[in-house]
């Protein structure tokens, strides 16, 4: 398993975007393996234990003023990120974390308040503290709600970057429940026809249990492809295909310096013809249940992307829904692993070894770990860790080497 690891790292140096993507299909496939065969330059992946990350991040965000409550559930929710294979929302993403608590965007000092409630929904003002935070009250909440009555529907305003939203809907499977996930994000997205990015890449998670853990886990953006994938083909001076990006004008381009200066990402399905408007109608749904609902801010009128210096409090709108199975047909379980095993049994194209359901490639990357004993990080990742410890004068991160 190592070596795997090796070998993924030396194909994708610089892309922790894109990791996970790599680690599952060398996992399920050999085909790999001859494009990284030659190159033997890179270094290996560093092995780091969940619970030393988990402290690092605990570290580093009560250093910088956050409640060491709060720091815990953002160090879950890293982790978790990590351990799952989405490298781009994990440790990746705490500098961000850190900057909003330093710059002041994001409070420190405060608690979710509900506004509005009934026995099968909620309305919660986050209060500009940290997303996962505000994400993880309101989803304990919806399923406390549904436990009661067979559902639960909450959204709040007033919230931040939240995190992977599997990481919510996966607490419902926990609970026995299916669980749901939505947020509203700062504009990259070009909807069809227009010219100019005015919604966010609005993600949505769904997640059901089945038998034995094999739980159904979709978490997925609404545009084609993730921002950091454009940005690669652009620092490898690479064409993109069709489908990822526009222009300034708003017309697809392959060029991805094009989309990167004015233009924008293209909605899930790419241009119109190709199914475009479906991404985009998603995006609109996730809008109608984060942020028309909830009245954060949405759409265009969301602050703009930025991780380092932002200035402006994000507000932004969460929608979190948990339904009890129990309150409809008997077998749930067992009907949701029928559906999945149906899927994985049917014959894989000519150059696969197998068919996938949503939540195989994390399971297969969460082998991968505990395989090894921790989490797989590039090197660049750990030199970051150990500067922005350095930095906050906290512990360093601790590597398993």
């Amino acid at each position: 398993m190592g070596s795997i690891c090796r070998r993924i790292f030396r194909f994708k140096y610089l892309d922790m975007n894109n990791i996970n993507g790599l680690i599952n299909s060398t996992l399920n496939s050999n085909k790999l393996f001859s494009k990284m065969a030659n190159n033997d330059q890179e270094p290996a992946p560093v092995f780091v234990k969940k619970d030393e990350v988990h402290a690092f991040v605990v570290r580093c965000m009560v250093a910088v003023g956050a409640k060491k409550e709060h720091a815990v559930s953002l160090s879950d929710l890293l982790v978790s990120a990590d351990y799952r294979g989405h490298f781009s929302h994990g440790l990746n993403r705490l500098a961000m974390y850190i900057n909003d608590i330093k710059g002041g965007t994001t409070v420190g000092n405060k608690e979710p308040t509900i506004e509005k409630e009934t026995v099968a929904t909620a309305f919660v003002n986050g209060n500009n503290i940290l997303g996962p935070v505000v994400g993880k009250f309101c989803i304990e909440l919806a399923i406390k709600k549904a436990k009661d009555v067979g559902i639960g529907w909450v959204c709040a305003k007033g919230s931040n970057h939240f995190g992977i939203a599997g990481w919510y809907s996966i607490r419902a499977v926990e609970e026995g429940m299916v669980g749901m996930a939505y947020c509203n994000t700062s504009p990259l997205v070009v909807p069809c026809r227009a010219r100019k990015p005015a919604l966010g890449t609005n993600p949505i998670s769904v997640a059901a249990p089945a038998n034995n853990d094999d739980s159904f886990v979709l978490d997925m953006a609404t545009s084609t492809v993730a921002l950091g994938k454009i940005e690669l083909a652009k620092r490898k001076e690479t064409s993109m295909p069709n489908g990822w990006g526009v222009d300034k004008e708003g017309q697809e381009s392959n060029d991805p310096g094009a989309v990167l200066d004015g233009g924008g990402q293209m909605p899930l399905g790419g241009s119109e013809i190709c199914g475009g408007y479906k991404g985009y109608g998603l995006a609109m749904m996730v809008e109608l249940f984060c942020g028309i609902l909830s009245g954060s801010s949405f759409g265009p009128n969301i602050r703009k992307w930025n991780t380092v210096h932002q200035t402006e409090e994000a507000n932004l709108g969460q929608c979190f829904v948990a339904i009890n199975p129990a309150m409809f047909a008997d077998g749930f379980t067992d009907r949701m692993s029928t559906l999945n095993d149906q899927m994985r049994d049917l014959q894989p194209i000519e150059g696969e070894t197998e068919v996938l359901v949503p939540g195989d490639p994390e399971r297969k990357h969460m082998q991968l770990c505990d395989s090894e004993g921790g989490i797989p990080y590039h090197p660049n990742q750990i030199k970051y860790a150990t500067e922005l410890a350095q930095s906050l004068s906290v512990e360093d991160l601790k590597t398993n080497q």
